[in-house]
Parts: structure tokens; C-alpha cells; sequence
């Protein structure tokens, strides 16, 4: 048996970790002397710290090292590398996403075009469980129509709706006509799809454009205008998809049109 000290020191692994390791219930000690109370560690105990070093290297946190020392064994050990892969891939992209809006910024502030009204920003959209309707109307302002009879379908139907409804046009040009939209509210439960209303789970968007715009739905018009000037010299980007729009305030909580405020959402990708 060995002292921690002395376990430190064959293991080349710090008595600090050791410690943690106790804390934790990762690595127990093989005994406690009962007088001195000196943690006592086994040659035994060796190729379990190695699995647990093996793994903490890998980005592993406590509990899934707990979880792979239970059930260790080659095909379980390769699924866990497997999703941790995954895992670690997702959070590279999320970063680097960052980094893309960090530099962009950068370069507004050289330019000095960042704006209150149409300044730019880019984020990853997920997948929303929703209930939708979608239907070609005559012009946009006929989205209310729609919302109307959404809601009147879910109250009847008794499903409640979460946050950040948003709507997704279909047509890939304006249109001043003949506007294929569709209407989407998030829902935590499911039913039966029917006249019209479907459930689904809209498509997870990996870089989405976004601009606030303030103010009536008329200065929607010049919050595109920006846009496209922003993508002219952005042009390591495209556009992509079908675009979104969330009123975060509207006529139905805001009186005073001076204070709406929409959110354009434009799928991008990589040239």
C-alpha cells in the first residue's frame, strides 16, 4: 500500500486530483489508516486512474466517468467517444460562430455602419415542435388573418402556445401577390393534423442572419435594403432557404406602431 504521496509520485498524477478524485467517488482510496487517517492507495487502483486520466482528457466530466467505469468495456467505451465526439464538434461550431459574429463586428465598427435599426447578427436557429398553418394568401398583410385562426384553432383544441411564434415564407422573391406563408407556434404537445393545421418540427437552421427593426411594418422595406448591403459586403455569405420573421411586438400588445418591433431572420450558407 502507498500514501498519497507516494501514489502522487508513481501515478505522476498531483495529490490536488488525487483528492478530487476521493471527493468525487471516482477514485477511492483502497484504505484509510484508522490512527493517521492517511489515505492508502493499491497498485490495483493504478489502471483505474488511468481509465479515469484517459477519459478527463477527452472532455469527460465527472458523471459520465462515473458511467464509463461502470460499464467498461470496448463497444460501450466507443459509443461514449462517439457522443462525446459530437458533443465537442457542436460546441466547435458554436464557437466558432462567435468568432465569425466577433470579427464581422470588427469590421462594422470600422466601417462605422452599425446601426440601431438594421445592425446584423449571426446565430443558429434549432428545431421548433410547432403548430402550423400554412396557406398562399393574397398579400402579407393577410398574415393576421392567419394568426387569428390559429389561435382560435388551438384554444379550441386546447393546446397551449409557447413563445417566440415566428413565420416562414415560403416564395424565394417578394411577391406582390399570391404569398405563400406559413405560421408557426411552438407547442409542447402534439395532435392530429387537421383543415390545414399540421404539426411538425420545423428545419434547424445552422447560421441564420438576423436584424431588429423598429417601428411600423412599413420600415420592414429598408431593414431589407440594409440587409442587402450588408451582404454585399459580407460576401463570403449566400442567401439561403426560406426566410422568417418574429414580431416580437405588435398590434396585438402594442398600440403605437412607432413602438413594434420585428425580427427578419434570412438563412445563410458558405459560398
Amino acid at each position: 500500500m502507498f500514501k498519497i504521496g507516494e501514489f502522487s509520485k508513481l501515478t505522476q498524477v498531483s495529490i490536488r486530483m488525487l483528492r478530487y478524485y476521493d471527493e468525487t467517488g471516482l477514485l477511492k482510496p483502497a484504505e484509510t489508516d484508522p490512527f493517521t487517517k492517511y489515505r492508502l492507495y493499491s497498485t490495483e487502483q493504478i489502471p483505474v486512474l488511468n481509465q479515469i486520466i484517459f477519459l478527463r482528457n477527452l472532455g469527460f466530466n465527472v458523471s459520465e466517468i462515473t458511467l464509463a467505469l461502470s460499464r467498461w468495456n470496448d463497444s460501450f467505451i466507443a459509443e461514449q467517444l462517439e457522443k462525446k465526439q459530437l458533443e465537442i464538434e457542436n460546441a466547435i461550431r458554436v464557437e466558432q460562430a462567435k468568432l465569425a459574429n466577433i470579427e464581422l463586428a470588427k469590421k462594422d465598427i470600422e466601417l462605422n455602419r452599425i446601426k440601431i435599426n438594421y445592425n446584423v447578427s449571426l446565430k443558429s436557429v434549432p428545431s421548433y415542435h410547432v403548430l402550423s398553418l400554412r396557406r398562399t394568401v393574397p398579400n402579407y398583410y393577410a398574415e393576421g388573418e392567419l394568426w387569428g385562426e390559429l389561435t382560435a384553432f388551438a384554444e379550441q383544441q386546447r393546446v397551449p402556445i409557447l413563445n417566440k411564434t415566428f413565420t416562414i415564407y415560403h416564395d424565394m422573391d417578394y411577391r406582390e401577390t399570391d404569398v405563400d406563408m406559413e405560421i408557426c407556434a411552438p407547442v409542447a404537445q402534439t395532435g392530429e393534423n387537421i383543415y390545414g393545421f399540421v404539426y411538425r418540427h420545423t428545419e434547424p437552421i445552422p447560421i441564420m442572419a438576423c436584424t431588429m427593426v423598429y417601428g411600423s411594418f412599413e420600415n420592414i422595406a429598408s431593414a431589407y435594403v440594409s440587409f442587402a448591403k450588408w451582404l454585399e459586403e459580407h460576401h463570403q455569405y449566400q442567401m439561403l432557404g426560406q426566410s422568417r420573421q418574429i414580431v416580437h411586438r405588435g398590434p396585438w400588445n402594442e398600440e403605437d406602431p412607432d413602438k413594434y418591433l420585428i425580427e427578419i431572420q434570412i438563412p445563410l450558407g458558405h459560398r
